[in-house]
């Protein structure tokens, strides 16, 4: 059997968390099953029963396209090119909607079963029209058919899946829960510190952490917004970059140089990173902070987990799956407007909660080393890539 993967992000160019699934989902099925990668950008690599493709992505002939439109017609241009070369594949699984045009032109052109990943759903991420002007239709109805024309949707939470049967026409049965995982022999705490040092980070005072890129829907600036309310004994890091907008990474900025005024513990990395760096920073951290506003799995969460931290997170979408309250971290409750459910009801109140969570893990010892211990157990028993490939593996052959 021999699966094919549309993907934006593949290494070396991955930003995002399902850059990460993809990564490690297709090296684990690959132990499996044949697996080849057609992806955006210049790779050329093939390994045992792995094969990767990149495409190019920065075509000329859009560059005096509106600004906001670009990357939208650059993307289907991209995915069009995707289907040009053969394929031979027994199903084609789609990770976003950047690749998701893609699977649909071979499902209709080469009558290849589609499986559809929903890493996230554009109906509940309209900031997004920040990023793309009117593109935000066309993402939108690219997901919409897409997922309503598979022949299965893989949604990576319970909570995922009961947003997919509200916001799409789809048969329930086609719908299955399948987590995310994590390589559980490379994330593991470690007692390396260099990255600490080259940052600046005071290894005798306790930090919180941050890793994600700097968009609405992580929540960065609730986070930033929740500084004043946190010890001042307790350093702030956040690993952020790659912002949507340049309009979000100045609010970013302002944010942070208005923190820094008064206070001089705040290490802002915005830059990418590598793994070994940032298992570095799990593994010192004495709080992981995921305050996302929509989040339909949360890997970071189970990164830190793995890596023997405790997490503060809130209590959305598939966090609520993954972080045990009270058990492996603390779940902060977030309300949101019904009308725009990604905006805080009471920014300032999530804001000083999160402080407050906080400021309680990291103020108790015992709480925080047993709840360190129960996450990377959870991960360890729930989270292994392993197990998740052979489920994928179990959904393919149950299409063909």
């Amino acid at each position: 059997m021999k699966a094919l993967f549309y993907t934006r992000e593949f290494p070396p160019y991955v930003y995002g968390g399902a850059g990460v699934h993809v990564e490690y989902l297709a090296d684990e099925l690959a132990k499996l099953i044949k697996v080849d990668v057609r992806c955006f950008g210049d790779q050329d690599v093939k390994s045992n029963n792995l094969a990767v493709k990149g495409f190019p992505f920065d075509n000329p002939v859009f560059d005096s396209a509106d600004d906001k439109l670009k990357s939208v017609f650059k993307t289907l241009s991209t995915c069009i090119e995707m289907n040009a070369e053969p394929i031979d594949a027994d199903v084609v699984h789609c990770h976003t909607w950047y690749a998701q045009f893609a699977g649909i032109l071979t499902k209709l052109c080469y009558g290849t079963p589609l499986v559809i990943t929903t890493h996230s759903l554009e109906p509940l991420r309209p900031w997004k029209r920040e990023q793309l002007g009117r593109g935000y239709d066309a993402s939108s109805w690219v997901e919409r058919t897409a997922i309503e024309m598979a022949d299965a949707i893989i949604a990576v939470s319970e909570e995922t899946k009961v947003d997919v049967l509200k916001h799409f026409n789809v048969d329930e049965n086609k719908v299955k829960v399948i987590y995310n995982g994590i390589n559980l022999q490379q994330y593991i705490t470690t007692s390396e510190s260099s990255t600490l040092d080259e940052y600046g980070i005071d290894k005798s005072k306790p930090y919180v952490l941050f890793v994600g890129r700097i968009t609405r829907q992580k929540g960065i600036i609730h986070l930033v917004n929740a500084i004043k309310y946190i010890d001042p004994d307790t350093q702030i890091v956040l690993c952020a970059g790659a912002p949507d907008t340049k309009e979000i990474g100045k609010e970013m900025e302002d944010a942070v140089n208005e923190v820094q005024k008064t206070r001089d513990n705040l290490i802002w990395i915005d830059k990418m990173i590598t793994k070994e760096e940032i298992i570095q920073l799990y593994s010192h951290a004495e709080v992981f902070c995921c305050p996302s506003i929509y989040e339909p799995f949360g890997i970071i969460n189970i990164e830190a987990m793995a890596c023997n931290t405790a997490v503060v997170a809130s209590a959305v979408g598939g966090i609520k799956e993954v972080v045990v309250h009270g058990e492996t971290g603390l779940l902060i409750p977030l309300e949101q407007q019904k009308e725009a459910p990604f905006e805080a009801v009471d920014p300032d109140k999530f804001s000083r909660d999160l402080a407050n969570g906080i400021n309680k893990v990291i103020n108790d010892d015992a709480l925080r080393e047993t709840m360190a211990k129960n996450g990377r157990k959870r991960v360890e028993d729930y989270f292994d890539w392993v197990s998740i490939a052979k489920q994928v593996e179990s959904l393919y052959k149950s299409l063909l």
